[in-house]
């Protein structure tokens, strides 16, 4: 699991996942981490979020040498996140994975390079979905007139212009060494520095716009996300939109996320782009969307809750 064909070099990488019923996905993802990474030091940290479905097994079984946390709760990503490098060894740079993330080979490397290159900061591969489709991972920040956009043009359309969209979506920002406000989560090497200044990731956004906040208060710390575009992954992850109350967790967050960095006034505009987004698609029959636009008009339901209620034990325990 450790390599180091580069005499004196003083690189290790933290590769931290964080699991919830990943049995059926890990494997493929724990195939992909040894091309992926050759030429690099590194060692895995999975932390568990109460998986009953023999996840940690899964990590113990085809992994030995990682280490496991178990959380003892579905404790949320930044929580699980946190759980790990507390568990973790030593290291120069963490690449936060999801499980169902598999690595082109080489992706490590030039992941590393170009976050040396940067003078760290967090750096991301290009991302494809499963049927070969891009995945626009690189995002900037949310605004409410990118909000308006994407409730009038549509993301993808609106993403083709920066004052508009917050998805960006011209192929050549993921041609070419380019630089955005933040990026989606799925996959992302973080310096060591830019770990120390801006960690630990806030545990109070249980799933969605955790990354957000993490890469935002990197860039207000000076450090940039950027893209490689010779580092490939694979994401065969589902659509949030499948699931209602996936839908409706993002777009409370998005909004939660903007009240903490805007004022009142701001955030009011905020909500209402939001808002008129999703209610514009219930009436076009999105069970999502009518899912999101109820929980939006319901003012408790944004307040600063970290996540779904639990009746397992906050207890924990590592192996590995």
């Amino acid at each position: 699991m450790t390599t180091d064909p580069v005499a004196g070099s003083g690189d290790v990488v933290a590769v931290i996942v964080v699991t919830y019923h990943s049995a059926a996905v890990l494997p493929g993802l724990l195939d992909s981490l040894g091309p992926g990474l050759a030429g690099l030091r590194w060692h895995l940290t999975v932390a568990d979020n109460a998986s009953t479905d023999g996840t940690a097994e899964t990590v113990r079984r085809l992994m030995p040498e990682a280490r496991v946390v178990e959380t003892g709760r579905n404790a949320g990503y930044s929580a699980g996140i946190n759980a790990a490098i507390a568990a973790a060894a030593p290291f120069t740079a963490v690449l936060v994975l999801n499980p169902d993330i598999r690595l082109a080979p080489g992706c490590g490397r030039h992941l590393l390079d170009l976050l040396h290159r940067a003078g760290d900061g967090i750096v991301v591969p290009v991302v494809t979905m499963a049927d070969g489709s891009p995945e626009h991972t690189l995002r900037r920040e949310p605004t409410v007139l990118r909000a308006l956009g994407d409730a009038f043009l549509g993301a993808e359309r609106a993403g083709r212009f920066p004052l508009l969209g917050e998805v960006v979506t011209d192929p050549a920002s993921y041609q070419r060494e380019s630089s955005s406000d933040w990026a989606v989560g799925s996959a992302m090497l973080i310096g060591e520095r830019c770990w120390a200044a801006c960690a630990p990731w806030d545990e109070s956004f249980f799933l969605y716009s955790e990354e957000t906040d993490f890469a935002l208060r990197a860039r207000d710390a000076g450090f940039s996300t950027r893209v490689a575009p010779a580092a490939r992954a694979t994401h065969i992850g589902g659509d949030s939109r499948a699931a209602p109350w996936l839908w409706r967790l993002l777009t409370l967050n998005k909004v939660r996320l903007y009240r903490r960095r805007h004022g009142r006034l701001a955030t009011t505009g905020y909500w209402a782009a939001i808002l008129l987004r999703e209610l514009s698609r219930a009436a076009l029959g999105s069970p999502t969307s009518r899912a999101a636009a109820t929980a939006l008009l319901r003012p408790a339901t944004l307040r600063e809750v970290p996540g779904p209620p639990t009746d397992r034990p906050a207890t924990a325990g590592v192996t590995g």
